[in-house]
């Protein structure tokens, strides 16, 4: 140590200063502080500045965090790390101290205070320097404006999911339901917090959903017919105006089902038989059940073909094949009469089959394709189920 000529303004005691010991980078000579002796320098000094107490906001419906001006998602199932965050921004650490280095050690009092024992240290002119501070972190449970909005019912879009002259089987509005569960989870893991359903209902003619947002609404009505096939148009009403004269709509999202679904047996009363339907995405594809050609007819203005439903796959019994009669006709036992009948061969048949199933129906007796027969599948290799 050598003296450097000048006296501490504070207790009038020389100033001893290490020449090899430089003022921090960045320090300003005019802080008061800086010409002060060690010892009255530290004598009150503090490394750390801390709050007497950090408040964290959690949404008591979802958990989700404030942070900012908006609510974040952090997917916590306990909130020790969300605390630690807040308390480390909350924590200002003095502008001249080098090397800094801290650890915390918290302490769950109870459901809604967690205790965070912090030390730091850090080196100050050249003087290893330690310090110890608590800081309560308190949980305050609020509601966030999405849960908010939600417990309020607002909705913005409703999609509803009916079929063509028919009711949705239970099957289809489930899958419907499971589309736009989806769909909803999808966008909220990319941070979409206006992403949720307000409210699920099965109806007589089928489901009514009510969604966020127009465009959530949109896109759910547009995966569910891209699965499911069909159509869907929309409508909208006017419902209010915002504080700046915006008008604002609900729109009303319907999704209209196909006529006939994969599985169902129909007659389209052409002349070439029944048609085992395979699917009603875009076209309406099939197999004859007569000969196991590939059948494809078009939806005209969005209406599906006229045919009479004969029943569903599902409906076929198996019956005994007992013989060959040639390319075109084999005879099976009738399940019911157990009389042997001469019935159209189609190319998908196993003649070596001891039994195959058929459908009897108003059309008469047919012989069904094997469940996962690819040869049912028809002409150019259309593989859509």
């Amino acid at each position: 140590m050598s003296r450097s000529g000048e006296f501490c303004p504070r207790c009038g005691d020389p100033i001893e200063r290490d020449p090899e010991v430089s003022l921090p980078e960045g320090s300003d000579v005019r802080d008061p502080d800086s010409v002060l002796c060690d010892a009255c320098y530290f004598e009150e000094f503090d490394l750390v500045d801390a709050p007497e107490q950090v408040q964290v906001r959690v949404c008591a419906r979802c958990g989700a965090v404030h942070k900012g001006n908006r609510w974040v998602d952090v997917g916590a199932e306990d909130y020790t790390d969300v605390a630690v965050e807040a308390v480390s921004e909350a924590l200002g650490v003095h502008v001249d101290a080098e090397d800094v280095s801290w650890q915390v050690a918290p302490e769950q009092v109870d459901e809604t205070t967690i205790r965070m024992h912090t030390q730091f240290s850090g080196v100050i002119r050249g003087t290893p320097v330690t310090e110890e501070v608590v800081v309560p972190v308190k949980i305050a449970r609020e509601t966030c404006k999405r849960c908010g909005r939600i417990a309020g019912g607002a909705f913005e879009s409703v999609v509803q999911v009916r079929a063509d002259e028919r009711t949705p089987t239970s099957e289809e509005i489930e899958r419907a339901r499971e589309i736009a569960e989806a769909y909803v989870a999808e966008r909220e893991a990319t941070g979409d917090r206006n992403a949720f359903i307000t409210e699920t209902a099965e109806v007589a003619e089928g489901l009514n959903m009510k969604i966020s947002t127009n465009q959530m609404g949109q896109g759910i009505a547009k995966q569910i017919v891209e699965e499911l096939g069909g159509t869907f148009s929309d409508s909208e009403r006017l419902i209010s105006e915002d504080d700046d004269g915006n008008k604002l709509y609900r729109v009303t999202y319907a999704v209209r089902l196909p006529r006939y679904r994969p599985g169902e047996i129909i007659d389209p009363e052409d002349g070439d038989g029944p048609v085992l339907v395979r699917s009603v995405q875009g076209n309406l594809k099939g197999t004859r059940l007569a000969s196991g050609e590939h059948y494809e007819a078009s939806f005209e203005d969005e209406a599906a073909p006229d045919a009479r439903r004969l029943g569903e796959r599902t409906d076929g019994v198996e019956t005994t094949l007992v013989a060959v009669e040639d390319a075109h006709a084999v005879q099976v036992l009738d399940p019911e009469t157990y009389e042997t009948k001469s019935v159209p061969r189609p190319a998908y048949l196993d003649t070596e089959a001891d039994a195959v199933p058929v459908l009897k129906s108003r059309a008469g007796l047919h012989v069904l394709p094997e469940a996962g027969d690819d040869r049912e599948r028809g002409e150019g290799g259309d593989s859509e189920r």
